[in-house]
């Protein structure tokens, strides 16, 4: 009876089925849908009349220099946690208001800082997914072949 062998390509495989594809083999708008639907998260980029758990937006001071707001609060921000100089650090909010499930207001959905969140969120939810898919195919009598070189040398 031959063995079954858990490749790379046999969890690929198997997720492909399943309509996960790695982040650059697929179009944005189906894998923010997939994401969507791991974390039960939304985004809209209309403020409309609901309140969000999240906001993040770009806004000037009375002197024209353009900040960002990341808050959960718009009606409390707090300046020394709730504004950004540089867009830089936002992705690493947004992720965690994406992982965490929220629904969010982003003011710009093609700034490079949200389709970064996105990219990163998209990726730990594949590899997440990838470790899955190896614990059902070891259920179901799959193994990872031997390393014959550490064995050879051992």
């Amino acid at each position: 009876m031959s063995k079954k062998i858990i490749t790379d390509e046999l969890i690929t495989s198997e997720l492909e089925k399943q309509g996960y594809l790695e982040y650059h083999d697929m179009e944005e708008t189906k894998a923010w849908k997939l994401l969507q639907a791991h974390y039960n998260c939304e985004v809209n980029d209309s403020w409309l009349n609901k309140h969000y758990d999240f906001y993040c937006y770009e806004e000037t001071t009375a002197d024209g220099y353009t900040i960002y707001v990341a808050t959960d609060n718009t009606d409390s921000i707090c300046v020394s946690e709730d504004i950004h100089y540089y867009d830089n650090d936002l992705s690493d909010e947004i992720v965690v208001a994406i992982k965490d499930g929220c629904t969010m207001y982003i003011d710009d959905l093609e700034a490079h800082y949200f389709m970064y969140a996105v990219e990163e969120c998209y990726d730990d939810m594949m590899e997440k997914l990838k470790n899955e898919m190896e614990e059902q195919l070891k259920m179901k009598g799959y193994e990872w072949e031997a390393d014959t070189t550490t064995e050879a040398t051992a």
